[in-house]
């Protein structure tokens, strides 16, 4: 993970989101062991404590358990919550933001979707 964060965004909800996308990416993959609070902390150079506010976060959305004794785990079925979390958020948010610049800049939505195609055929290669 990197440790480069936005001034805007609380650190604790950055990492988070760090985590989420790293659960979703399999770099933690469900039934395994999180790093612990004082690992993370010293590999991004953050304080402990908000290791722990984002772990406890994580905790309250049901995406991981602690395992007294052996740390934080990811559960099982977390990536499917994330993801199932993720696709909500794509289509409620982000596209409605993508509708709105195509209709600020006068791009056509075919042009937009030719795109879309071409550059998922060429990510599939």
């Amino acid at each position: 993970m990197n440790n480069q964060w936005s001034d805007d965004i609380p650190i604790y909800k950055q990492l988070v989101e760090k985590l989420k996308k790293a659960i979703l990416n399999n770099m933690y993959p469900e039934e395994t062991a999180l790093p612990s609070v004082r690992a993370i902390s010293a590999e991004l150079n953050i304080n402990h404590i908000t290791v722990s506010k984002a772990y406890h976060e994580l905790l309250d959305d049901g995406l991981i358990e602690k395992r007294r004794g052996l740390g934080m785990f990811v559960k099982l079925g977390a990536i499917e919550v994330l993801s199932h979390s993720e696709k909500t958020k794509f289509l409620t948010e982000d596209l409605p933001k993508l509708i709105q610049k195509m209709h600020q800049l006068n791009i056509d939505s075919e042009l937009v979707i030719k795109q879309i195609k071409q550059l998922a055929k060429e990510s599939e290669q």
